[in-house]
């Protein structure tokens, strides 16, 4: 395991230990439909479903098809106050 994927680990962990992680997850979903990405993630599976037919689209397809777009779509002001919360977060607990 490399440096970079033992310390990603140890801050998912302290996330996730002190309940941060599921407050970020909290803010993450109120700021993506305020923005209006869930409705165009639905329109865009919607898209996906008509074009490829219903009885066709399985729903590991349907997340194969949508996620890139999905990850465009995030506003980067919503990833940069993400960041600077996770920031903030170590910052305070930082051992």
């Amino acid at each position: 395991m490399s440096k970079e994927s033992r310390m990603r680990a140890t801050i998912n962990q302290k996330l996730t230990e002190m309940g941060e992680r599921e407050r970020l997850k909290e803010l993450l979903r109120a700021k993506l439909t305020e923005c209006g990405w869930k409705d165009q993630m639905k329109a865009h599976c919607k898209e996906v479903i008509k074009e490829k037919g219903l009885d066709h689209v399985t729903v590991e397809d349907l997340v194969v098809e949508i996620t890139p777009k999905g990850r465009a779509l995030v506003p980067d002001s919503v990833k940069k106050e993400l960041l600077q919360r996770i920031r903030a977060f170590l910052a305070q607990h930082a051992t």
